[in-house]
């Protein structure tokens, strides 16, 4: 690497290499300098004023904002420095609801850790008397506001990684505060749940909802058979909730510790993740061939599928039918284990082991709910698992490796790759080699789809067939695909989309790190057990070999269609808004116009103002046959029917209008004038 100068930090010269900012360079000198809100995949905030230096000929200066030059001179560690510093952090702490024993980041806090780190032992500053609301709606993410220290972490989370935006700074002054639009709650605003702003949130301010509690009540209700699902990326990361290094592989000691905690059983959801390589890799070929429905997106990340449904409802039917491994596990349960295991269907209790904060939410959805009964009944976070490890005293690192149980337990590597971004596109490549050419695949690993680029394309021949395939983590990357394919300027066939960046390993449900390459650890770590396994391609797999001969029938097929996919829905982005355009006292019809962005491209703007236009200058007693019903109508402008495919989108009172136009519109305005002019007149 060049170097382009050298840079004095305390007596030490380094030599610049491509930083972007001093703070880094102080970093390669070994000096964890403390900060709050710099984030080097984020854009640089610089308001925490944490990692103040002394720069000759600058003064005090915020590192993270000043870019190196070559003969500088930085000394870290002044008394005026290490004064700012402490009087920065009291401030932190005046404004931050102190309940450390009773928050769930006590052992994993940033403000905590610099409190000791500095030596700040009172705040000589008034604590703020705010007391604002805990948003406990989300089945995903617990926001309490009165934690929170404004570091804007989240703000820059959500908006530069996932280009949602669904939480921002309100107010100014002594007033500000981080909320979603309108103040509403996480669950009715735009909000994909993914957990990245839990996962930059370096205080308690976000955190998983936990349903610890529900889980311990159903292990302790002896009518009650509980199992457990493991995730494929908790494996790699449980490890350093207990001291261990990242990216440490625990798997026997996660089993043997779920067994102690009450578990009856103990599965692994990477043979659903076998299961999902066979059905999607199965429907991809079917489409290819047909050239239908192409590009094919991946349908396993539940942020994204709620993106998509959000942002690209006119892609829906791009994406994979497939359920993700978490609710083809679940459904594949409910069907085989009470025969199996010889008990009632309705004693058995799943509880799901994730990386992510949004398989909470995904399990809640009325897709996976049949009949009351869901395919997943719990879904515990990698840090809830530990934390429910820590209450009883496990010695987690102690534990003798346990193994799962059969056959739900069996798995491939193809199907532990699943947590590592571009995994999901390798392990079906695995398959499609093999199902197209009717050969076996000697060499496994599909080394092109691996990385952390943000987005990574990859062309190769299987047989006498071309595929361009796409992988895309985070959906900021995810979006630049979207924007392309609406375009008409893609010509992928596949498509893999993780919200997180790295993948599962990285998900908003998994232990808070600091290091700098912990993603890539772990993500190693993945493909190291891949590597240790006997089988690496899901069509290997015994047991999933058995489940569709005794159960599923043929990959693809009726009653795999019916336990393994599902379908998807546009869906709204804020729930229950509405802007009165035109306000009467009386009201008699309600016309609603959907302005939000899909429906707004498509004309419902100038549709609105045409209908204002018409109610408001037009005599309506003309219509209803009698004086003074002008005032009858109330326009208002709303933000989805979920019908964004459709739009756009109206409704007339009870009656709703796909395809608007104004002409149609009018149309059923006038009949519903009419209608209610002769109730009138009655």
């Amino acid at each position: 690497m060049e170097t382009k100068g050298i840079i004095n930090i305390d007596g030490i010269n380094v030599p610049i290499e491509n930083e972007k900012n001093v703070l880094e360079l102080i970093r390669k000198a070994d000096i964890e300098l403390p900060t709050f809100c710099y984030h080097s995949h984020l854009s640089t905030y610089g308001a925490c004023r944490l990692c103040v230096s002394d720069i000759d000929g600058m003064g005090i200066q915020a590192t993270c904002s000043v870019p190196p030059r070559d003969g500088m001179v930085v000394k870290t560690n002044t008394a005026e420095v290490r004064q700012i510093r402490k009087v920065n952090l009291e401030l932190l702490l005046a404004n931050h609801d102190v309940s450390c024993p009773s928050c769930s980041r006590s052992n994993n806090c940033k403000l905590q850790d610099l409190t000791r780190r500095l030596g700040v032992t009172k705040v000589r500053f008034k604590k703020t008397d705010k007391v604002e609301p805990i948003d406990n709606k989300s089945w995903s993410i617990v926001h309490d506001p009165n934690k929170c220290v404004l570091c804007g972490d989240c703000v820059r989370a959500c908006k530069e990684i996932q280009s949602v935006g669904a939480i921002e700074f309100v107010n100014r002054g002594a007033k500000t505060t981080v909320a979603p639009a309108f103040l509403k709650s996480l669950a009715d605003v735009e909000c994909v749940y993914c957990g990245q702003c839990v996962a930059v949130c370096p205080v308690g301010a976000l955190t998983p909802k936990p349903e610890t509690e529900e889980v311990w009540k159903a292990i302790n209700d002896p009518d009650k058979y509980v199992v457990a699902q493991l995730a494929p990326a908790v494996r790699v990361a449980l490890g350093e909730g207990f001291g261990m290094e990242a990216g440490s592989a625990t798997t026997g000691q996660i089993v043997a510790a779920l067994k102690r905690l009450g578990f009856d059983q103990v599965y692994d959801t990477s043979f659903a993740a076998d299961l999902t390589v066979l059905e999607e890799a199965t429907e991809f070929i079917q489409r290819k061939l047909k050239g239908e429905n192409l590009p094919q997106f991946t349908s396993c990340c539940p942020s994204w599928v709620k993106f998509a449904e959000q942002y690209y409802p006119e892609l829906l039917p791009n994406l994979s039918s497939c359920k993700s491994p978490q609710q083809m596990f679940g459904s594949v349960a409910r069907e085989t284990l009470p025969k199996l295991l010889g008990i009632k269907p309705e004693q058995l209790v799943i509880v799901s082991i994730m990386p992510c904060t949004a398989k909470k939410f995904e399990a809640k959805r009325e897709e996976f709910i049949h009949e009351g009964v869901a395919e997943v009944d719990h879904v515990l976070t990698t840090e809830g698992l530990g934390r429910m490890i820590h209450e009883t005293g496990l010695q987690f690192r102690k534990l003798t490796p346990e193994s799962f149980d059969l056959p739900l337990g069996f798995k491939t590597g193809a199907g532990v790759i699943f947590g590592n971004t571009g995994g999901v596109s390798e392990a079906v490549l695995r398959f499609a080699y093999e199902k197209i050419t009717g050969e076996k695949l000697a060499a496994n690993d599909f080394k092109m789809v691996r990385g952390m680029d943000g987005i990574r394309s990859a062309e190769l021949e299987i047989g006498s067939i071309k595929l361009k395939l796409a992988v895309a983590h985070s959906l900021s990357n995810a979006r630049i695909l979207c924007e392309k394919i609406v375009a008409g300027e893609s010509d992928y066939d596949l498509i893999e989309v993780m919200a997180c960046p790295g993948g599962c390993i990285a998900g908003g449900g998994q232990p808070i790190s600091f290091e700098p390459d912990f993603r890539e650890k772990r993500a190693q770590s993945l493909y190291n057990v891949d590597k240790q396994l006997q089988l690496h391609k899901s069509q290997e797999n015994p047991y999933v070999k058995e489940l569709y001969q005794m159960i599923l029938g043929e990959v693809g097929g009726h009653k795999a269609h019916e336990l393994l996919h599902t379908h998807y829905h546009g869906r709204k982005r804020i729930t229950e808004q509405l802007l009165t355009i035109r306000d009467t006292e009386h009201p008699k019809i309600e016309v609603c116009v959907c302005v939000g962005t899909n429906c707004f491209l498509k004309g419902s703007q100038e549709l609105l103002k045409k209908l204002m236009q018409y109610v408001t200058e037009n005599k309506l007693e003309d219509i209803v046959g009698f004086e003074g019903q002008e005032e009858m109508v109330d326009v208002k402008a709303t933000f989805c029917f979920e019908r964004c495919d459709r739009g756009p989108v109206l409704r007339v009172n009870q009656h709703v209008i796909e395809h608007a136009s104004f002409e149609k519109a009018k149309k059923v305005l006038d009949q519903e004038i009419a209608r209610i002019g002769a109730l009138m007149n009655a």
